[in-house]
């Protein structure tokens, strides 16, 4: 069959250009020759002890780790790759060091310094230069529910008047397939853009990638598959989790004793407000949380909103700046919740929402998380329908959960810590 359309970036130097290959045959080679050209002079490779060796490798990993987690990254909703670039990049560089001192291994540090700059600089320049390639390009078949779509800064969605590309590459055509009215030619279209090995994405697929929420008022018996995690993640995740809060347990613990003697000089009543949670497979526990109430006034099980006269003074700042759930680090350790995963939710609620928010259940096939996608994407919810939404992101978290997305909630959840969104 003769080709008819063509896919966007399917040409070699396309995909070179704008895949790991730029990084591996372009990037990589700059970011070890310019740092050891400025140190060790021109002939460096034809002497290369232990020193310049490891310094060569540190740097090599932390660029190609940084690299790929960009990359992975990029394809979350609202990953702002922009703002990911310095902590990400400063972040491998970080681990390559504390990996060459504890295994007591040489390294020069003016060269791995000289590394990271030019790293830093690759990623940004890359960044501004490719920002008009990178955004997906998708044609939408004017049948159903397609209409409804908004294209964003991460994608352009362009309406089909005619059932042909004219010439125009795309990324992959987005099309309603449960719609009734589809006619024959448009479905004729379609069988042909897959045979051009051009995607054809159901609607459902593209709304998700867009909003970072799963549609939750007709789920399919495909989808309840999807939303069961892979095991061997859990279970790395589980490990992660234990060494984590072992590593952080001593640096938390001063700021944790100054907050607590801080609260108890503040008002009367326990530094520590202790509530029944629902968590991993539905199995309550006692969560750990500093207290940001006063002790004697009564009320809902929830913040009524961010002017609740039951929050105290200090309690204010705890609440804005997360500090309130440092104890929470307790509940790790005890296997009860993960650093990152979805809220979890009063005993009293969770019962409530059972009741009123179909498969709400189903967020507790998961540990619950400190912090999660939910809440560095909508923040606080109580009422039913934010509920809702908020368990949107919940599913959508269970459904593409990786090391990916939960670096890309991390680095989310620390510029949260510097302007208290979504704090009641």
């Amino acid at each position: 069959m003769k080709r008819k359309y063509e896919r966007r970036h399917s040409r070699w130097y396309e995909v070179l250009l704008l895949g790991l290959g730029l990084h591996l045959l372009v990037g990589l080679p700059l970011i070890v020759i310019l740092p050891s050209l400025e140190r060790w002079g021109w002939e460096f490779w034809h002497y290369l002890p232990d020193v310049r060796t490891n310094t060569l490798i540190a740097i090599s990993g932390a660029f190609m780790a940084s690299a790929l987690t960009l990359r992975r990254m990029s394809r979350y909703p609202g990953a702002q790759l922009a703002a990911n670039i310095m902590p990400t990049v400063s972040i491998a560089f970080l681990i390559a060091v504390a990996l060459l001192f504890f295994t007591r291994e040489g390294y020069t540090r003016q060269v791995l310094f000289a590394g990271y700059l030019v790293s830093l600089a690759w990623f940004y320049v890359g960044y501004f230069i490719g920002r008009r390639f990178r955004r997906l390009k998708l044609a939408l078949v004017p049948f159903g529910n397609t209409r409804r779509l908004l294209g964003t800064r991460q994608v352009d969605l362009r309406l089909l008047e005619c059932p042909d590309l004219q010439g125009v590459r795309v990324d992959g055509i987005v099309a309603d397939l449960r719609a009734e009215d589809l006619p024959a030619e448009w479905e004729r279209f379609l069988a042909t853009c897959t045979l051009c090995h051009i995607p054809v994405y159901h609607i459902r697929q593209i709304s998700e990638s867009i909003s970072g929420r799963v549609q939750i008022d007709h789920l399919s018996e495909n989808e309840f598959g999807s939303l069961l995690p892979p095991l061997i993640y859990v279970g790395v995740k589980r490990v992660a989790d234990f060494i984590g809060a072992l590593v952080l347990l001593p640096l938390l613990l001063p700021v944790m004793l100054v907050t607590a003697v801080i609260i108890k000089i503040d008002s009367p009543g326990p530094v520590f407000f202790m509530q029944p949670r629902m968590g991993y497979r539905a199995r309550p526990f006692l969560m750990f949380k500093f207290r940001s109430m006063h002790h004697d006034m009564s009320g809902e099980d929830f913040t009524i909103s961010e002017d609740d006269p039951r929050i105290t003074r200090v309690g204010r700042i705890i609440r804005k700046y997360r500090i309130d759930e440092l104890p929470q680090i307790f509940n790790i350790l005890k296997s009860e919740m993960s650093f990152i995963g979805p809220r979890p939710e009063s005993v009293s609620l969770s019962e409530w929402y059972e009741e009123d928010v179909p498969f709400f259940s189903y967020r507790h096939v998961v540990r619950p998380g400190i912090t999660g996608w939910a809440q560095v994407e909508q923040g606080y919810a109580a009422e039913v329908d934010g509920m809702t939404r908020k368990l949107q992101y919940d599913f959508y978290y269970i459904k593409h959960i990786s090391l990916w997305l939960d670096v890309l909630i991390s680095l989310k959840t620390v510029r949260i810590l510097f302007t208290g969104f979504g704090a009641r």
